[in-house]
């Protein structure tokens, strides 16, 4: 069934909905509440019945329902456990079912993510907490260092801490975006094993739509910012750890760049290709506005 917002010879197009603020979110349900403090328990590695069955019932909805393809490559590189995901391109809210795909059932993966994009009613909220795989990050919040205990926590209990280092589903297909460099301060300050993962054909999604992730091969915080084995990492907070938190950064683009524009040809239909619920299956777990898709 064609999306009747696309039909051919239609020359008016509702505009999106503007956004509403992460502050007046907030503000709204009393306050916010980010990672640890939030979730109030220990993030779990081991996957419980509730979340297998959900689990399945996803898959089911995602391949079967809507019909969505994905490949992926690279998975021996996966360690046991303890580890932390760093994936982009972040294109849509398909990417951490990318990134779930791309991952065994257990350790369970926890995504540090906004919580303005997700919970965007209060029975989606109330879900989350229970089912787990979420630690929320709201903007303007009062630092770093709550997110790095999430993420020691995480590691330390045996599960993978996955974060998108470009902060926001906007951005153009098939490339990266600007990386924030908050990712690489959490694993400055945790020093544990990295994970690139790369990820592409999530920016428009419709029935049928192919999607495909990269597992990359392990690295560290020093590989990452070229420093020596063995060297010393800067004070936290200091001018230095900034630095080198950059030079991470562009380090992990480096790595994730080539690999994105590798992947990412797979997964484009030809023009002439149906579309069908493309309005509603891009949105359809996003709070609709504009998006930045220029190339």
């Amino acid at each position: 069934m064609a999306d009747p917002e696309e039909a051919p010879g239609s020359s008016r197009r509702r505009p999106p909905p503007a956004r509403v603020s992460p502050e007046a979110l907030a503000a709204a349900r009393g306050g916010a509440l980010e990672g640890l403090a939030w979730l109030g328990r220990l993030p779990e590695s081991k996957a419980s019945i509730a979340y297998r069955l959900l689990r399945l019932l996803a898959r089911f909805v995602l391949f079967a329902v809507f019909r969505f393809r994905i490949r992926t490559d690279g998975q021996e590189h996966l360690p046991a456990g303890g580890y932390l995901l760093v994936a982009a391109a972040h294109r849509g809210w398909m990417d951490p079912f990318v990134v779930m795909h791309a991952n065994p059932v257990e350790p369970r993966a926890w995504f540090l993510g906004s919580a303005p994009s997700t919970f965007t009613s209060r029975w989606r909220e109330r879900l989350i907490h229970w089912l787990g795989g979420l630690l929320p990050v709201w903007r303007g919040g009062v630092g770093v260092d709550q997110h790095v205990e999430s993420a020691r926590a995480v590691i330390g209990n045996g599960g993978v801490f996955v974060q998108m280092p470009e902060g926001t589903v906007s951005g153009p297909p098939g490339r990266l975006g600007p990386f924030r460099t908050g990712w690489a301060v959490i694993a400055l300050r945790t020093d544990a094993p990295i994970v690139p993962l790369a990820v592409a054909g999530t920016e428009e999604l419709y029935l049928g739509r192919r999607m495909a992730s990269r597992v990359l091969p392990v690295t560290s915080v020093r590989a990452l910012a070229g420093l020596d084995p063995g060297a010393a990492l800067p004070a936290p907070g200091s001018r230095d750890e900034l630095d080198v938190a950059r030079r991470m950064s562009e380090g992990v683009a480096a790595i994730l760049g080539p690999a994105v524009e590798a992947i990412y040809p797979w997964t484009v239909d030809p023009p002439e290709h149906p579309r069908r619920w493309r309005r509603r299956l891009t949105w359809l777990l996003l709070r609709p506005g504009r998006l930045d898709r220029d190339e």
